[in-house]
Formats: structure tokens, sequence, C-alpha cells
């Protein structure tokens, strides 16, 4: 949902995710982000709706990001194998610095003490913004192949002076082939690989990252490589992130890591990332759905 809001509603029946990334955590401002992510597909099948939450901080400067906001997702068969979600995002975010932490030149004495309060001016009054996003899917149960544009409207996020947001452009897509595919006793049994690719541009920034999934019920196991020369370029930061995830009853657990391969970021220590989700899908009534051709293909994008 984060990536693209068409995803809304293509997983599950309804989930709620909470996620925890420490980015840099050598780094004395360490960047923490925390995101609560829910969404619910109606019963109709055609549509689902989501929300977001997302607060971004950082240590020693106090700068602190707050966005809320809303998905929606509608879902249509084009062919019995091919589907199709498109969808639609609004947020809105407050960001701010606060000044506890820092400490100036005129607040210490000889000694170096800290003594009183500063007579610098403290002028970055916290800005507030509406941002929009939008995204497109073409779906089987064997692959995926998206689109999504976010900050459509280029919000300006500056503390004194115009600074817009500029518009994210994002594609990715994957293939899953499947070993072993089964539901015995309402127990779904996989073995699988999934190769996917993503591309990013924001921006004069770009990013192109490249990844493996493979799934032996219940256990996720994939690396991302992230970083690949682009043509016209500068040679990017590269990084090998690993991600770990267990499924149990209606319960998602996951973890990754930001592996540096490049000296500048093995320095900052990398990243730690952890998310929980509480889903539910039910089986007997998607079987019903099957038997009565109302049901759409399952995604095979990774769930974690």
């Amino acid at each position: 949902m984060h990536t693209n809001p068409a995803f809304t509603g293509l997983l599950d029946d309804y989930s709620i995710t909470l996620s925890y990334r420490n980015q840099f955590p050598t780094l004395a401002g360490t960047f923490q982000t925390s995101q609560l992510a829910a969404d619910y597909r109606f019963t109709s099948q055609t549509s689902a709706v989501g929300v977001l939450l997302n607060v971004d901080r950082t240590g020693q400067i106090g700068y602190t990001r707050l966005e809320a906001g809303g998905t929606y997702a509608y879902h249509a068969r084009l062919t019995p194998q091919l589907s199709f979600s498109g969808g639609a995002q609004v947020s809105y975010g407050n960001q701010r610095i606060s000044y506890d932490n820092l400490v100036f030149g005129d607040q210490l004495d000889a000694t170096g003490n800290v003594q009183g309060g500063t007579r610098e001016t403290l002028d970055y009054n916290p800005v507030s913004y509406l941002t929009l996003g939008t995204g497109l899917l073409l779906y089987s149960d064997r692959f995926w192949l998206g689109v999504a544009g976010h900050h459509l409207n280029q919000p300006d996020l500056g503390f004194q002076r115009q600074t817009k947001l500029p518009l994210r452009l994002n594609l990715n897509g994957g293939y899953k082939h499947f070993f072993v595919r089964s539901t015995a006793k309402q127990q779904y049994r996989e073995i699988s690989l999934a190769p996917t690719v993503s591309y990013t541009r924001q921006g004069g920034s770009q990013r192109a990252e490249a990844g493996l999934y493979a799934v032996v019920t219940p256990i996720t196991l994939g690396l991302v490589y992230r970083g690949i020369a682009m043509p016209g370029s500068a040679s990017p930061q590269q990084i090998l992130t690993a991600i770990a995830g267990l499924s149990v009853g209606a319960f998602r657990l996951g973890y990754s890591y930001d592996a540096s391969l490049s000296s500048l970021s093995a320095d900052l220590g990398g990243a730690h990332e952890l998310s929980l989700s509480l889903r539910n899908f039910d089986s007997l009534e998607a079987a019903w759905r099957r038997l009565k051709r109302r049901n759409y293909p399952s995604i095979p994008c990774p769930a974690f």
C-alpha cells in the first residue's frame, strides 16, 4: 500500500500491520520510522479501502513528520486469468522541528556548561501539507506489473521558503514460479520462487533494485539488491537487504536487515526493520466464490 495504493485489499480480506524501521543506528541522529497500515476488502470483491499512518523521527535535530491518509482501490477482472486494480491515496502531513535537543553557542559559559536560554531566532514553524497519489496494477496468480505516482500535487514542504516535494514515480513487477501449491484440510502449502524488480525516480534521483523471494510454507526468505547502476547517473550506494518472514495462523512476522556494500553507508550501520501483521482470509468463502466464479486471482507479490 505504501508503494502503490492499488495493492489495497489484494492480499487478504482484511489486515492490520505495524512496522518499525531504524536506519543508520550508529549515527547520533538515527532515522526512525513507525507505520500503521490497515486495509479491508468489501464482500463484493470489487473494491477495498485502507489507512496509512507514518511517523518519521530523527534524534538530535528533533525533526518529526506525521503523515496520515486513506487509500481506495477498485478491482476488476479483465479475463478469467487476468485482473486489474486501480487505486488512489490522499494523505495529510505535518512536519516540525523541536529545539529541545539543541544547544546554541550563547547558552554556554566559559567552562562549557549550559546556562539559560538562547537569543537565537527560532522561527521554523510547523508545516502542514496535503499530498495525492495514484496507482495501477495488472496481475494474475503468477505475475504482477504496477505503476504508481506519489505527490502528484507537489506539496510545499519548505519551513521558510517554498520547497516543492517532487513527483515520485515507481514501477515494480515480478513473477512467481510454483513448485508446490495445494490446499488440504484448509491448510495451504506453497513452495515457490519469485524474482522481483523495482524502479523509483523522484526529482533528479533514481533507484533500481532486484530481488528474489523463496517461500516454503510457513517461511519466506528474500534477498533484495538495491543500487543497480543506471545509465547517465552517478554510482549509487549499494545495499543488500536480507528478509525473513513467518506466517502462523492469522499472524505474519517479518524482519529485514540492510547490509551495506558501500563504504559510506556501511559506516552508518545499515538498517533494521520489523513488522507484525494480523490478517484474515476466509478460505471457505473464497472456495464458494470460486465455484460461483466471483473470485479474483490472488496476487502473487511477496507479503513481507
